[in-house]
């Protein structure tokens, strides 16, 4: 989820509309003719390229970090019984796991809602698989209680259970861990990982609603007044559950666990 760190050395711009209107619809930015707006748009964007430069240039840098050996019989339980971490790579030369937290005991409404709103937007695996690359979530819970989430949650990518195994292949770290493996012949390596704001590169909600007027509509964002903002909380988890069980739920799936 979002952190506070943010910028504040933003270009001069006209001021925009600083609060709601009677009707109570949010603030609006300033309106100027097609030029001068484009001039503001060209502005930015010389910042925008500056900051994917950037962004290619960590990326090379992190394609030359050492790296680690981990267990390659670490042991995980998938939909056919015990499977070692070897064995998830499917065949492929490298890994992406999704370490998904877990409640053990507790009914879909209780699961974490971070995870949910992460994990649940990896859905498309091709290009990865062109790529000789496998995603699979890593949960921290027993394989048949978290499974029947997956499922209700209508995922469908490889999941697997680390609740034995987490410990040690988490060394400590988390929540919301990321991890990235090379497999070579039957040994594995840990070649990066990431943990808060690292995993928004599973979210691409969030880059586009990066280029909306009112952004995130998160309160850590620097935002004009008037422009509608609430907590990360308030943002992926609604009356009580995590926001996106919702629409399950409206269209008849289950979210019985099988907990009790």
């Amino acid at each position: 989820m979002s952190d506070q760190g943010f910028t504040t050395d933003f270009a001069a711009r006209p001021a925009p509309s600083e609060a709601a209107d009677a009707a109570g619809s949010p603030g609006m930015p300033a309106v100027l003719d097609r030029a001068a707006w484009q001039a503001e748009i060209d502005a930015l964007r010389a910042r925008e390229k500056a900051h994917t430069h950037e962004g290619d240039a960590i990326a090379a840098a992190r394609r030359r970090l050492p790296m680690v050996e981990v267990d390659a019989a670490t042991p995980l339980t998938g939909p056919d019984g015990p499977v070692t971490l070897l064995e998830v790579f499917e065949g492929r030369g490298q890994l992406i796991a999704y370490f998904h937290m877990w409640h053990a005991g507790q009914p879909a409404a209780d699961q974490c809602e971070g995870c949910t709103y992460y994990n649940g937007q990896v859905r498309e695996l091709s290009d990865l698989h062109r790529r000789n690359v496998t995603y699979a979530t890593l949960c921290q819970g027993p394989y048949d209680e978290s499974v029947r989430y997956r499922d209700f949650m209508g995922w469908d990518v490889p999941w697997y259970s680390a609740r034995d195994s987490a410990a040690a292949l988490l060394a400590g770290r988390g929540p919301f861990v990321l991890a990235c493996y090379l497999r070579r012949g039957d040994r594995v390596f840990e070649t990066f990982w990431t943990t808060g704001r690292g995993v928004e590169v599973m979210a691409p909600s969030y880059g586009l609603l990066d280029l909306t007027v009112y952004g995130r509509q998160e309160t850590w964002e620097n935002s004009p007044a008037g422009w509608p903002q609430e907590s990360v909380i308030e943002q992926i988890r609604t009356n009580g559950r995590p926001t996106a069980q919702w629409s399950r739920l409206e269209a008849g799936r289950s979210d019985d666990l099988g907990t009790t």
